[in-house]
């Protein structure tokens, strides 16, 4: 993350910021210290932590100096009074498959959901995002992931009559529910497979079951260009979370410009318009959450295909 951040502050062409960093080694405590260090060095913004404890450390010492963070967890919980999350969140991906969903007709709506904390975030989310589409809830089931419990929930949802079935999992175990909900009698040509990001692994290309399914992440491609970047000056692939420390030093870059102090302010941070970072479009909400345009994709054997693209911008095409 280091590197993709000097990265970006050499690509921003501003020889007027200065990068500061001091090591929080995963540790509350030590985030703490290291946030006291950059605050008494003057930073007028810190990125990082990544971790929620940690964010929750640093917090009220840089809301004491009137100093903003970006930090890189996913948990919501941290989020606000001057914590804005630069992070890829599941309510976005959540949000985005099933409001497609629905407007492509799907109603009836069922769910598998792994009994984990990330589960409890999506149960949530899924159910808003069923109800703010109009649509209704045949059946939510919870699964234990680390047993590969899924044939009881599997069953139950088989025989809600949903015509369409969000699985929140990947890999190894997301490739055994679909034959299960086969065997269980689920047709996959007429009851449409939904997912999250965590589909977006070669792998999940090789179960023929789940060809034609959707799920949202990420145009494809969009980071190409920060990867290329990457890669030609370090050797190696940039690791995902790399591409959150290059938005996060492409965003103070851009915001720079203007009295010491007094650029990074809630109101330049929470622009409507957004930004726009290496996996696309994002901005920041007041509650310090952030909203993705994000692409549905649907499976293929020979890869992941655009059904819906990413938006380009979050203007209205009204206005």
């Amino acid at each position: 993350m280091m590197k993709a951040a000097e990265l970006a502050l050499y690509d921003s062409g501003n020889h007027d910021i200065l990068l500061m960093a001091a090591d929080d080694t995963g540790s509350p405590a030590d985030a703490a210290a290291a946030a006291q260090k950059l605050l008494d060095q003057g930073a007028e913004i810190i990125i990082g932590p990544v971790f929620s404890a940690s964010v929750s450390t640093v917090a009220p010492l840089a809301r004491d100096r009137g100093v903003p963070v970006l930090a890189f967890s996913t948990d919501r919980n941290v989020a606000g009074n001057g914590v804005f999350l630069l992070s890829f969140q599941p309510q976005n991906e959540v949000g985005r498959v099933i409001a497609y969903a629905a407007s492509r007709g799907h109603k009836n709506f069922a769910a598998m959901i792994p009994q984990t904390l990330y589960g409890d975030v999506v149960e949530q989310s899924f159910r808003q995002a069923v109800a703010a589409a109009g649509a209704s809830i045949g059946d939510v089931e919870r699964f234990n992931p680390s047993a590969g419990a899924v044939m009881d929930p599997a069953a139950a949802v088989a025989k809600s009559g949903c015509d369409a079935i969000f699985i929140a999992q990947g890999g190894s175990l997301l490739r055994s529910i679909a034959p299960t909900l086969a065997y269980d009698g689920v047709d996959n040509t007429k009851v449409k497979y939904l997912g999250t990001g965590l589909w977006s692994d070669p792998a999940t290309t090789k179960e023929p079951l789940l060809s034609g399914a959707w799920f949202a992440a990420p145009q494809p491609s969009t980071n190409d260009s920060f990867n290329t970047k990457y890669r030609q000056t370090f050797g190696v692939d940039p690791p995902q979370l790399a591409s959150l420390a290059y938005d996060a030093i492409s965003l103070v870059a851009l915001l720079a410009p203007g009295t010491a102090y007094h650029r990074f302010t809630l109101a330049a941070l929470v622009d409507p318009n957004g930004f726009s970072g290496a996996n696309g479009i994002f901005r920041f909400r007041q509650d310090g959450s952030i909203e993705r345009g994000l692409a549905v994709l649907a499976v293929d054997p020979t890869g992941f295909t655009v059904v819906s693209p990413a938006p380009t911008t979050f203007q209205s095409s009204g206005s």
